[in-house]
């Protein structure tokens, strides 16, 4: 899974841009992760990831923030190396532009 390790990822909203480091596991029960801002360190709900044709994967994930403001962020990226492309959707809100790059330690 190309997707397991910390990406910093950068999420273009309404209210400016939000940065967070998103951080994914692999253990026996699939893929976990966290992400964790400025404001709140939260868990990542539902994550799946699957390969796509052209050698990435597609990731989609769920996660619930409270800061700014409370939302229910639904996520749905791919990955191809070291880098995210995708989007975020709060319900009816508009989508929201990410982007990402592996933090490599």
């Amino acid at each position: 899974m190309n997707i397991v390790g910390t990406w910093d990822v950068a999420m273009k909203t309404p209210i400016g841009t939000i940065s967070a480091l998103y951080t994914f596991t692999r253990d026996a029960n699939g893929i976990q992760g966290e992400a964790q801002s400025k404001a709140e360190t939260v868990p990542l709900e539902e994550v799946t990831v699957e390969q796509t044709d052209d050698s990435g994967e597609r990731a989609r994930w769920r996660q619930r923030v409270t800061k700014p403001m409370r939302l229910n962020l639904d996520f749905d990226v791919i990955i191809i190396g070291d880098t995210m492309t995708g989007a975020s959707r709060a319900g009816r809100l508009p989508q929201t532009q990410v982007t990402g790059n592996r933090v490599v330690s």
